[in-house]
């Protein structure tokens, strides 16, 4: 017998950068979803607005660009080599994650597609390179976020964003909305893989490396990729949930392609998982994706996806 799908709500828009990359955003509508209260944090996962949030992870290729125009200087780990220490290998493709990013790397990355297309940086940096809060003189101040500056395009998501377009699905409950456990529109956990597309599935099983940011697993209810797997992904949320204090601890969620079995998969990647990191903290399995406020101008690059009007056969797990 055969079951079907699970349908992806999604529209995908895509972002055209100087540096010769694009980003493919998806939408995620809904606004004012009911939070999830079985998850961690609790509640989480409400947003009172409409955001797009990369349905890929961002890339190495996007990193090298930006690097070699913007002069970001941003290092990340080599995949080229396999020591007894370190025995991961799999090279540096260019559509491979981006791996071995810090926080403030991955915010000044954010912060150079924000300037390089006219907009204002998202985070703010003194000039010797640290850190700092929005004050309350600064224009896009948010008292309610010191992190990130409300006149910016391009952010980190935070843990709510971040949540929702992992877990929620706003078909779930006879069209009223839900959350899974996990990214993949499934309370049962992933099958693991090194590298494909199949509905839930996931980057992980003692893997020695990440799978292309387009080849990683199954797709959430709005149509991401790989927010449980393949690398863990940094959000813009202090792990305290109170974006006040420059060098706290950061959330980091999603978990990395090196989670060894299923009990381990549960712990890092359900929507029970959360966890924090310093900021400077650049481990090899560390990487990120972006969001964005949807502008006007974006509606005329939405491509609906074929996917949320087909129902595709696919094997009973």
């Amino acid at each position: 017998m055969f079951a079907v799908s699970p349908v992806v709500h999604s529209q995908i828009i895509t972002q055209n950068f100087g540096a010769g990359f694009s980003i493919d955003f998806v939408r995620i509508g809904n606004a004012g979803n009911a939070a999830d209260t079985s998850g961690n944090p609790n509640p989480a996962g409400s947003v009172s607005y409409t955001y797009n949030i990369g349905k890929y992870e961002i890339s190495r290729d996007m990193i090298n660009k930006a690097n070699a125009l913007g002069g970001l200087n941003i290092t990340m780990a080599d995949f080229s080599i396999s020591t007894p220490t370190i025995p991961y290998r799999g090279g540096n493709g260019a559509d491979r994650p981006a791996p071995g990013i810090s926080w403030y790397d991955a915010a000044r990355f954010v912060n150079y597609l924000n300037t390089s297309s006219g907009s204002s940086a998202a985070y703010k940096f003194d000039v010797s390179g640290n850190f700092q809060l929005w004050s309350s003189s600064d224009a896009g101040y948010n008292a309610g976020n010191k992190f990130r500056n409300n006149l910016a395009t391009y952010f980190l998501p935070s843990m709510d964003e971040w949540y929702k377009a992992a877990y929620y699905d706003p078909s779930k409950n006879s069209g009223l909305g839900g959350y899974w456990l996990f990214a993949t529109q499934s309370n049962s956990t992933p099958s693991y893989s090194s590298g494909g597309t199949s509905p839930n599935s996931a980057i992980y099983g003692d893997q020695t490396s990440p799978a292309d940011i387009t080849n990683a697993g199954g797709l959430s209810a709005y149509g991401t990729m790989a927010q449980g797997g393949n690398l863990w992904e940094w959000l813009e949320t202090a792990n305290d949930l109170s974006n006040n204090d420059a060098s706290e601890l950061r959330a980091i969620r999603g978990g990395g392609f090196d989670n060894i079995n299923t009990d381990s998969y549960q712990e890092s990647n359900s929507a029970s998982a959360s966890w924090g990191s310093q900021p400077t903290d650049g481990n090899i399995k560390n990487g990120f994706r972006i969001a964005m406020v949807p502008e006007p101008s974006a509606l005329s690059l939405i491509t609906v996806s074929l996917g949320a009007l087909a129902l595709v056969r696919r094997r009973r797990s």
